[in-house]
């Protein structure tokens, strides 16, 4: 699956490139709720949540599904008005799809009105991890009641914690926001996209940029303008939001991850090779000659020559040359962060 935008014809003004407090909001609420899988800042949130008062815990929990896996369309810009002024049709609309973690094949248009949607929401929200249908129920019986407490909640976030927070962290997505404006102008819309994601996205022909994503989209820009968001506190995860008939969103992390999915298998199943396996036991203990390892494997030269390559092209092989002698090492460094670095790259 992957998100492809499709640049013909887009020139960077179809690009907007915006720092958005509430999207951020929305990103430290998604460490707070599984702060276990964002271990850098996993201390920061097991502080604030024990000092927080009871209604933020209680809010933290009822909401949760508003930031878990598909991000709610109120955090982020290109409404055209602000949700407490969304007509309430729209309201329940889009928050329908929050709770039905996938807006893909779902019509949400006139949940208020029509039995038939309501039933769709309360079975797709049936199927996830509570308190998706709880939050469902809520919509069905007052949405009214819902947005108001919603827009509680968030508001109490910035007495909380998020004041202080957003006060820190601006001044880091405004440069980073900078430097893209920079590079959309001076390299290209093509160029500014990969460097969002380098390990995980890639140039296609004809002119689009492939995010490696678990969803599929196409995006066409030359239609409908780009919305680009840096995050701190959304790292390791790029997400790609493309509700109907609302700007696409590109959230993206300020720092991206260096290893994405591809690469991240591509040195587990390297290391799934019983002889590769032996030979990186060799070279882990110390860096060694092709033909000593030919020796040792009771290998060709050629075939050793051939896994050494096929290592180090996946960054877990260094190079040393001592004279005339070429000695191959095992990186452990790399090897040590398959695991994190495939965690990383699920995520994003």
């Amino acid at each position: 699956m992957s998100v492809v935008i499709v640049l013909e014809g887009a020139s960077p003004d179809r690009f907007a490139v915006t720092v958005s407090p509430l999207a951020e909001l929305a990103a430290s609420l998604h460490v707070l709720t599984g702060h276990a899988h964002h271990t850098r800042h996993a201390p920061w949130a097991e502080e604030v949540t024990r000092a927080a008062p009871p209604a933020f815990r209680a809010g933290l929990r009822r909401f949760a599904p508003l930031w878990t896996a598909l991000r709610w369309r109120g955090f982020y810009p290109g409404l055209d008005v602000p949700v407490d002024r969304l007509p309430l049709d729209r309201f329940a609309e889009l928050t329908a799809y929050t709770c039905a973690s996938g807006y893909r094949g779902f019509d949400f248009g006139r949940l208020r009105h029509d039995p038939a949607q309501a039933l769709v929401l309360r079975q797709a929200a049936s199927g996830l991890p509570e308190p998706h249908l709880a939050l469902a129920e809520d919509l069905l019986r007052d949405p009214e009641a819902l947005r108001a407490d919603v827009l509680g909640f968030l508001d109490l976030c910035r007495r909380v914690f998020f004041g202080s927070l957003w006060r820190e962290t601006e001044p880091e997505l405004t440069r980073a926001a900078h430097r893209l404006r920079k590079r959309l102008a001076d390299e290209g819309p093509a160029a500014a996209l990969l460097s969002l994601g380098t390990s995980s996205s890639r140039l296609s022909g004809p002119a689009r940029v492939v995010f490696d994503k678990v969803h599929h989209a196409v995006i066409t820009p030359v239609r409908t303008p780009v919305l680009l968001i840096p995050t701190r506190y959304g790292a390791p995860h790029l997400l790609v939001k493309d509700e109907p008939g609302l700007p696409p969103v590109v959230h993206f992390p300020v720092d991206t991850p260096e290893v994405g999915v591809t690469l991240a298998r591509s040195r587990m199943l390297a290391l799934t090779d019983p002889r590769r396996v032996r030979l990186c036991r060799l070279i882990a203990r110390q860096a060694m000659t092709t033909a000593d390892l030919a020796d040792r494997l009771q290998m060709t030269r050629p075939q050793v020559s051939r896994h050494l390559r096929a290592l180090r092209d996946l960054g877990l092989v260094r190079v040393e040359r001592n004279g005339r002698y070429v000695h191959y090492g095992l990186d452990l460094t790399a090897v040590e962060r398959i695991g994190r670095d495939v965690a990383t790259a699920l995520q994003y």
